[in-house]
């Protein structure tokens, strides 16, 4: 299926590594032109050249997303470089797994407020471009209770599933579409659960057991579902929470 997303500009946070990777990637296949953006300048550089040896034209810039004026730097400088913005993926997590002041504070800087003030900056753009495309990375966590423990990181994905349902309902008119893609258990190198497979077999075959599939999800799972997100193939798909989890969510809604 030709996406037809063949010289748009896409700017992704967080890019360098699992799904914003693979992602990355995912819409260079497409022909798509590419801002990205992580903390770790050697892993970005490395993505980089990859998606630039693919033929399109590649943007990066180290940036921690929960610094409002490095991400705004960033964003004009993804802006800049591409000409032009039609897609916005809003991926990164602070990962506020400790129920502390710094779990909540990571959890708010990077999984809410990035994403807010990323949208308010690109809206402007898209609507230039006659419309386009928001996608926030949120997470089953944020559609039921979660372990004891991460209650910071499953409410500020909550709220961010929250606020792409009123951002859908805004930017509409303009014809931006705003969606969210809820991932389960994502397993990569260096990820999150690749952490806890070498630190706590037991724990991370405990929650493989709850996915009936029987195994965790991989990052261009996720990733194959956001690019179909951003294309016109899902023009009237808008407000929508996608959970992309083997059903390790079993929830109605």
């Amino acid at each position: 299926m030709d996406l037809g997303l063949k010289g748009k500009g896409v700017i992704i946070t967080g890019a360098s590594k699992g799904i914003g990777r693979a992602t990355a990637h995912a819409f260079a296949a497409e022909g798509a032109n590419l801002a990205i953006c992580a903390r770790g300048a050697e892993a970005l550089e490395k993505t980089r050249a990859e998606l630039a040896a693919s033929g399109v034209k590649v943007h990066a810039a180290s940036c921690d997303v929960g610094d409002a004026a490095a991400l705004k730097a960033f964003m004009d400088g993804a802006h800049a470089a591409l000409g032009r913005v039609d897609v916005l993926i809003n991926n990164p997590s602070g990962f506020g797994v400790t129920d502390d002041e710094a779990g909540w504070a990571a959890s708010v800087a990077v999984d809410m407020l990035a994403p807010v003030r990323a949208t308010k900056q690109v809206t402007p753009w898209l609507v230039a471009q006659g419309g386009g495309a928001i996608i926030n990375i949120s997470s089953i966590s944020g559609m039921e209770a979660s372990l004891p423990g991460v209650a910071a990181y499953a409410a500020v994905k909550a709220a961010l599933i929250s606020y792409s349902k009123s951002m859908a309902m805004e930017l509409a008119p303009q014809g931006i579409r705003v969606n969210c893609v809820a991932p389960g258990s994502i397993d990569f190198p260096d990820g999150f659960w690749d952490g806890i497979h070498k630190g706590n077999k037991a724990f991370y075959d405990m929650v493989v057991s709850t996915i009936p599939f029987g195994r965790m999800g991989r990052p261009e799972e996720v990733a194959n579902a956001i690019v179909f997100l951003a294309s016109q193939q899902a023009s009237w798909v808008s407000g929508v929470t996608l959970p992309v989890d083997g059903v390790q969510h079993k929830g109605n809604f």
